[in-house]
């Protein structure tokens, strides 16, 4: 695997399963029965596999299993965490236990998962092994000067000022079994629209000076949400904030593409 290699990303997924391997197969990375055929080429997600769609679960199997094919043909395929990954899996680890947030708002991870999209059965599909999994993805990462980051937010400086620090803290949160930090940590990546106004370029330019990368690539706020484009309109990524950032996230689940992005 080197940095020569194909480098692509697609985020957001929200359990359309289908429409990801359409777009995987439409670049080329997997074959008809969804085998890995990328070669040496990298895929990185940026988080949101499940909820509002119902394969969540399918999603996190097939990422896995290219995940596997890929290494071994000297390839990568791999996932960041989305805030509706905290979400989930926080509600697999607290439930409707009540807990109060910093704002002393009472909480319950599971009512928060089913208001935004979440559906129960996948709870008890995942198994405990995807689970670890999934808890130990990385937050941020950068790859060929890229810095990948699932939201549209500089909050991730509030948990490190290197990627190694920032997915280190993160870690540690969901490793533990303290619900309050968890919440913050889900509310922290749900933040969004911060590279959008007059000081959007500036707090990019902070975090990559942090944390490495000349151009921020994110999903999260989707390019229908963010623009004056109907879904259906959405063929490409969009690059805004004086040409830094890079939008993937097509908007899958409002009717968009699953967007799948070659960055080299």
């Amino acid at each position: 695997m080197s940095e020569s290699s194909p480098l692509f990303v697609a985020s957001d997924i929200h359990g359309h399963y289908d429409a990801l391997v359409e777009s995987l197969r439409g670049r080329g990375l997997v074959d008809e029965d969804a085998k890995w055929t990328g070669g040496p080429a990298r895929l990185w997600i940026l988080g949101d596999l499940f909820d509002r769609g119902e394969e969540g679960v399918a999603v996190v199997r097939l990422l896995r299993r290219l995940a596997g094919q890929a290494a071994a043909e000297g390839g990568h395929v791999d996932t960041l965490i989305g805030n509706h990954e905290v979400l989930l899996l926080g509600s697999r680890r607290f439930g409707d236990v009540a807990f109060t947030d910093v704002d002393g708002q009472d909480r319950q991870f599971l009512h928060w998962w089913v208001l935004n999209g979440g559906f129960e059965d996948e709870l008890g599909d995942l198994t405990d092994d995807e689970v670890r999994w999934l808890e130990t993805r990385r937050v941020l990462h950068v790859a060929d000067k890229v810095l990948l980051v699932h939201a549209d937010t500089e909050s991730y400086l509030g948990y490190g000022r290197s990627e190694e620090a920032v997915n280190s803290a993160v870690r540690k949160i969901m490793a533990g079994d303290e619900p309050e930090e968890w919440w913050q940590l889900f509310r922290e990546l749900t933040r969004r629209h911060e590279f959008m106004g007059p000081d959007g370029p500036m707090r990019v330019r902070g975090m990559l000076r942090a944390f490495g990368g000349e151009e921020l690539v994110h999903g999260h706020s989707t390019i229908p949400d963010t623009t004056e484009l109907e879904p259906s309109q959405v063929t490409q990524a969009r690059r805004y904030c004086d040409g830094l950032v890079l939008n993937v996230d097509g908007g899958v689940y409002q009717g968009g593409k699953c967007l799948v992005v070659r960055l080299n």
